[in-house]
């Protein structure tokens, strides 16, 4: 039958790919969105501030990667947080920290390695144009760079300011937002039992900066739904983050109070910060096993560490990591009280239920982490303790929770380590714990030409191993029991052309979720750039994935074509999945499905005092079920990643104006409109929505001075 699905998906894509050769080849051709919009950017060597450009690159870059991979299973949304604070505060690459650089998810360790032994062996840049010379840097990392940095000679490393510098010159940055819809929510209606909040979503953001030495942030926010200056929520607002971070003080790296991220390794025992999809892994992995810190400067309720972290270099190349951690967390409580059944991460406060289980259990946590770095060799050391103030008990009745974490205190304890050159990668991380189990993960990455990488991965993760804060490469959610194997590649097979693929296998030998037997899972991609001049891009990505008896295969076609002022981009997506219990039908058919999208971007300017974009898009879905959703990237606010996931039958258009008013005032609204022609209601429960049509309005107010 497995024989019989793979021709039935050769002929529909055959299908496909003919129809839109015949039909729409010349369409996609004159459609587009821009990777090369910024390649004038790339030629002068600078960024300017707050560049307008229609569609900027990296937005692209993060649609692209995205849409290829497990997208419920990828932090996207610190992904775009963290590259649009960069894009909007760029970085001096003469001065440039190699942690900065591998903030970069299109740079691999290699490259960071290139970027920085050229400068230190040539000197400062005079241009980013002089990139060109490095040659594992294309044109499109190039392109993508001068988003984030541009070149200055600031002569010597300058000390850390003063408080009266700091105070004088200091960036500051407020910004708020609201989310209006224009319909009304089953919760939202009075008497039901429902929302005990109004139905509007809002939040403030305030950060302060000093170049790079010092940043302190603010973060409050409120989901719709949630009692505003009720309930609970005495003070306002439901969420409020708050962080101070220094750095460069002296011998101390990194001081970070409040709340904050940690990245530790490979993400084995600790990571909290982002995650490693299949395709970005290919430039990801490998980069350091040094302790990374950030400020939590997001809106998630979730994943953040409250308290402390600091960063000391004990000599050149040694640095010695302290982190401690106190708060409070939602949870489900087993039947009496006395324990943990569930940790809850989605931070939604809106009912009674969901407000009876806020803030009543603690997590505390204390570790370390030591690193030594020479000569392209890193090896590193983390350990820490943690405990809650009421056990976790969760229903190992039930086969897949049979070794999930049991009791009120943890530990866990790793070994990372590798070695970066031009050409060859290693990295790689063991861990333990309490569980008495190991886990370990190790990827080689090796430069056979400047056209050719290979990278090859393993991770063996035991079934009994458990980290209570691990997030790394797994073909599940979790860090726990997976067997597999990682192949994949980089070409440039001539001039303009670029190819990447991958294929992962992976064994899990205890039974997974709404599984009683061992399962495996095999996924594959196949992604296929086309740039014959800096105005014009064409791409396709084909993924094929077979995992617990269900198999599914995603195609995507875009085109893009970006002038000065305009941008626009094409693109198609199609769907097919079945399951391993239909397969043994052969009359059943495949639950697939399509949709055809249109983005365009404008860029306006009058005199110097008002500028700003206007981008749109249009898109056409056509699918069986949920099975076959799709997911689509639209343009949306500063730091917040637009995603939407569609199945059945509809149009989705939104409208997002953007204008700068003067060098102080950024305003930004986005109204957008999903129509479905199936069903005559949306949602379910308490969302379900009794119309077909779902319209929000949303609006940004920034200002800095």
């Amino acid at each position: 039958m497995k024989c019989l699905l793979q021709m039935k998906y050769a002929h529909s894509i055959t299908s496909l790919l003919l129809k839109l050769f015949l039909v729409g080849s010349s369409q996609i051709f004159c459609a587009s969105w821009a990777q090369a919009q910024s390649s004038s950017l790339s030629e002068l060597g600078a960024v300017p501030e707050d560049s307008l450009s229609a569609s900027p690159p990296w937005q692209q870059l993060l649609s692209d990667l995205s849409a290829s991979e497990d997208f419920e299973h990828v932090a996207w949304q610190d992904y775009e947080e963290d590259l649009e604070e960069m894009a909007q505060h760029p970085v001096n690459l003469n001065t440039a920290t190699r942690e900065e650089l591998e903030r970069m998810p299109f740079l691999t360790a290699s490259q960071v390695e290139d970027i920085l032994f050229y400068i230190y062996r040539y000197g400062q840049l005079m241009s980013m144009s002089e990139l060109t010379l490095i040659s594992s840097i294309g044109w499109y990392q190039r392109q993508l760079m001068s988003c984030f940095f541009y070149v200055a000679d600031d002569g010597s490393k300058p000390a850390f300011p003063s408080l009266k510098n700091i105070a004088q010159y200091g960036k500051h940055e407020v910004m708020g937002m609201l989310k209006v819809p224009f319909y009304e929510r089953k919760g939202d209606a009075s008497g039901t039992g429902g929302y005990l909040g109004y139905p509007y979503k809002h939040g403030l953001r305030y950060q302060f900066r000093y170049g790079n030495s010092v940043k302190l942030g603010f973060v409050a926010s409120q989901d719709a739904g949630e009692p505003f200056f009720g309930g609970r929520n005495t003070m306002g607002y439901d969420f409020y983050s708050f962080y101070l971070q220094v750095k460069n003080l002296g011998r101390w790296k990194n001081i970070t109070l409040g709340r904050y991220r940690l990245n530790v390794g490979l993400g084995l025992i600790l990571n909290n910060d982002f995650g490693f999809g299949k395709l970005s892994a290919l430039t990801s992995l490998g980069r350091s096993s040094s302790c990374i810190i950030r400020g939590h400067s997001s809106r998630s309720s979730a994943n953040y560490l409250q308290g402390a972290a600091a960063t000391y270099t004990l000599l050149k190349g040694l640095e010695l990591t302290g982190f401690l951690s106190y708060r409070q967390i939602d949870a489900t409580l087993s039947a009496g009280g006395g324990g943990i059944k569930t940790i809850l991460k989605t931070g939604l406060h809106r009912t009674v239920n969901e407000i009876a289980k806020q803030k009543i259990a603690s997590n505390t946590l204390v570790g370390g982490n030591i690193s030594y770095r020479h000569q392209g060799w890193h090896i590193g050391g983390t350990a820490f303790y943690t405990s809650f103030s009421l056990p976790l008990t969760p229903n190992k009745s039930q086969l897949y929770k049979r070794f999930a974490p049991e009791g009120n205190a943890f530990w866990n304890a790793s070994i990372s380590y590798g070695y970066i050159s031009h050409r060859l990668t290693l990295s790689g991380e063991t861990a333990t714990g309490d569980c008495g189990s190991i886990a370990t993960l190790n990827a080689a990455s090796y430069l056979c030409s400047d056209h050719f990488t290979l990278m090859a991965l393993h991770r063996f993760y035991s079934a009994r191993y458990y980290s209570l804060f691990s997030n790394s490469f797994s073909e599940g959610s979790d860090v726990q029991d997976e067997n597999g194997v990682y192949l994949g590649f980089t070409w440039i097979p001539a001039h303009h052309w670029s190819i990447t693929a991958y294929s992962d296998f992976a064994y899990f030998a205890w039974p997974k979720y709404q599984t009683r037997e061992s399962t495996q899972s095999w996924d594959n991609l196949v992604n296929i750039l086309f740039q014959p001049s800096r105005v014009l891009t064409v791409g396709g990505r084909f993924r094929y994935k077979d995992k617990a008896g269900t198999t599914t295969g995603r195609l995507r076609l875009y085109a893009t074509i970006a002038q000065k002022r305009w941008s626009a981009k094409t693109s198609l997506d199609y769907t097919m999945s079945q399951a391993e219990s239909a397969m043994k039908n052969e009359g059943d058919e495949l639950s697939k499905g399509y949709m055809v999208s249109e983005h365009i971007g404008w860029e306006w300017k009058w005199k110097k005092q008002l500028k700003g974009t206007l981008r749109g898009c249009l898109g056409y879905f056509h699918t069986s079920d949920f099975a076959s959703r799709i997911y689509a990237y639209e343009p949306g606010l500063l730091y917040q990643m637009s995603f939407g996931s569609y199945y059945g039958e509809g149009i989705r258009y939104a409208l997002v104006a953007r204008s700068e008013i003067g060098s102080h005032l950024l305003l930004i609204a986005k109204l957008g409109t999903t129509d479905y022609f199936d069903r005559s209601h949306i949602s379910s429960g308490l969302q379900e929505i009794s119309r077909s049509s779902q319209t929000d309005l949303e609006i940004q107010v920034k200002w800095k001075w």
